[in-house]
């Protein structure tokens, strides 16, 4: 790797770098003015969110350093699957625009918890609370920061330990400040800053990779040197292959991998979906909060619509450069398995220290701080929500005035980002990478939380019973699964991938919650009301749709459909343009 010293910075990367916190400040103060009111403005933006800024900062609240440093770590690892985790959300935004959208505005309620207390019971809605609070902490906020100050660290030799401190309390501030609005409209601030720089970082990889020819010449010899067919990507990819989830080969350039792979095995394809993608999309505070604040239906439905889209597009900013690593530096590859996750983690930063010229460094330096800053921020508003509304207000003081919730909200917020430097410090020392650190807790909390809400909504004869004994069992199966992977001598080759855990996880814990719900008593009449359970009859899906076909929902979620569906196809082994068969 480059020496970290060597990425200077020019006066025009300091000037693009002001001028981007310059503007991200006066977007953030503009926005926040006022928002302290009451608990709506500042945690729900007064519901005035339009859908351009639900979708913009849907996805600046998720993409961050676990992106940027873990799936491009990830990407040069194990290839194009990495991919499937933005592309297989087509299916959970579907599930938001047509079915969990109209359901949640129609309850309205401020909060997930909430939603579980009155469909099941304060217990649920306790334990909810308090495992999103942790989540949100461990597997979010502290990530997050470990990755900024990775990139701090390689790229300028700044301590570790500093770059965390100082990331956090910059990058949280404005949520501090002004709740949910100051953060959703930074967000789409942030998200504009944040492609541009990722482009240009995929464009100049793509223009080493081409020599004398053009980015089209790049795409190509990234795409035949990822095929692994001779030379040292062969050598690389045989070094790791049985690691990698192949038997005697191993393809980088297919979404579609065997039940073995450590990450995307194909078996957890449908499953996740269920598990994992709907707790992040859905029951996810930091997520959902962006569609609880938009202005109405139809700009909650066109918000995601709009995040589908970036989905599309993020790949080619956070998978395609670990491509264009593995084709510039196959040896990565050749070290112990160990080393290769930390490795490859640094990936990114090496492509920036080789490639980024002085005067685009601080258009990614923006870009890099931006996703940081709108997950920091996002994560603490959702965060300090949870706690205020369903731990605080609930437990200990229900009387207590609109001001006084925003009070302990900002009080909060400063308290969980302390501690989210604290355990940022120390996420180094686990190995594995960003990426798989950050997927492995997905895959440990998600699948009881999942299972409980999805039969709870759409099925009332589940009751409070099910569904606790589901989340308990459900926590104790993740536990008792990574104590067996640890001490079996030869386990099952399907059960190590985290992903095909949290399925089968999933899938017990709707046997367990059906199983417990059927013998015991029905739930009461108020559990199971048409605000809490589906109506069929009385849910009007096709409400808020808008006016004319260019501007419908339904014109531009089937667009998001095909275009997802076509690079499912692309990158199947099927088609090729060059006619070549993976």
């Amino acid at each position: 790797m480059a020496d970290p010293h060597s990425f200077s910075l020019g006066w025009w990367d300091y000037a693009a770098f002001a001028l981007y916190f310059l503007g991200l400040s006066a977007v953030s103060y503009w926005f926040g003015r006022g928002e302290r009111g009451s608990t709506t403005d500042y945690f729900l933006a007064g519901k005035r969110l339009p859908w351009y800024v639900v979708g913009g900062s849907f996805i600046g609240s998720n993409i961050s350093t676990e992106h940027f440093i873990g799936m491009i770590g990830a990407a040069t690892v194990y290839g194009i699957c990495v991919a499937m985790s933005e592309w297989m959300n087509v299916v959970t935004f579907s599930l938001l625009i047509w079915f969990f959208i109209p359901f949640l505005l129609a309850s309205r309620v401020f909060t997930i918890p909430e939603f579980l207390e009155r469909r099941f019971s304060l217990t649920l809605r306790q334990m909810f609370a308090a495992v999103t609070v942790i989540s949100n902490v461990v597997a979010f906020l502290a990530a997050v920061l470990y990755g900024g100050g990775v990139a701090l660290e390689k790229l300028f030799g700044f301590d570790l330990w500093l770059s965390i401190i100082v990331l956090g309390i910059v990058a949280g501030g404005w949520a501090v400040y002004g709740g949910l609005s100051s953060v959703a409209w930074g967000d789409l601030f942030m998200v504009v800053v944040m492609v541009a720089g990722g482009l240009v970082v995929t464009a100049l990889g793509l223009d080493a990779l081409a020599g004398e020819g053009s980015l089209a010449d790049g795409f190509r010899v990234m795409i035949e040197r990822n095929r692994a067919d001779s030379g040292a990507w062969a050598e690389a990819v045989a070094h790791h292959v049985h690691r990698l989830g192949g038997t005697d080969s191993y393809n980088r350039l297919s979404v579609f991998q065997p039940a073995s792979h450590p990450t995307h095995p194909w078996t957890s394809l449908l499953l996740g979906i269920f598990s994992v993608s709907v707790w992040y999309n859905v029951l996810n505070q930091f997520m959902i909060q962006r569609v609880l604040g938009a202005k109405n239906g139809y700009h909650a439905r066109m918000g995601i619509v709009f995040a589908g889209f970036m989905k599309i597009l993020m790949p080619v900013i956070v998978v395609l450069p670990g491509l264009i690593l593995f084709a510039m530096r196959p040896e990565l590859l050749l070290q112990s398995w160990d080393k290769v996750g930390r490795t490859a983690d640094q990936g990114y930063i090496h492509l920036l220290q080789t490639l980024m010229p002085v005067g685009l460094r601080g258009l990614f330096l923006a870009g890099l701080f931006g996703a940081i800053q709108s997950t920091v921020n996002a994560v603490l508003n959702s965060t300090a929500t949870v706690f205020t509304l369903d731990i605080y207000r609930r437990l200990l003081r229900k009387d207590a005035s609109d001001q006084h919730l925003v009070w302990v909200g900002v009080v909060s917020s400063v308290v969980i980002l302390a501690v989210a430097i604290v355990l940022g410090g120390f996420i180094g020392v686990l190995g594995g990478g960003l990426f798989v650190y950050i997927q492995e807790l997905y895959a440990f909390f998600a699948p009881p939380f999942a299972a409980v809400f999805l039969l709870g909504i759409l099925w009332r004869r589940v009751n409070s019973l099910g569904a606790l004994a589901a989340v308990l069992f459900g926590f104790a199966f993740g536990i008792g699964v990574k104590v067996y992977l640890g001490i079996a001598a030869a386990p099952p080759a399907w059960l190590t991938p985290y992903a095909n855990q949290a399925a089968l996880n999933w899938l017990l814990c709707c046997l367990v919650c059906t199983a417990v719900s059927l013998n015991t008593a029905p739930p009461r009449p108020d559990q199971v009301g048409d605000d809490v359970t589906i109506n069929w009859g009385q849910l009007n899906i096709f409400a808020d749709l808008g006016t004319t076909w260019y501007t419908s929902v339904v014109t531009w979620w089937l667009l998001f459909v095909v275009a997802i569906a076509s690079l499912f196809v692309f990158f199947s082994g099927l088609v090729f343009p060059t006619g070549m068969q993976w």
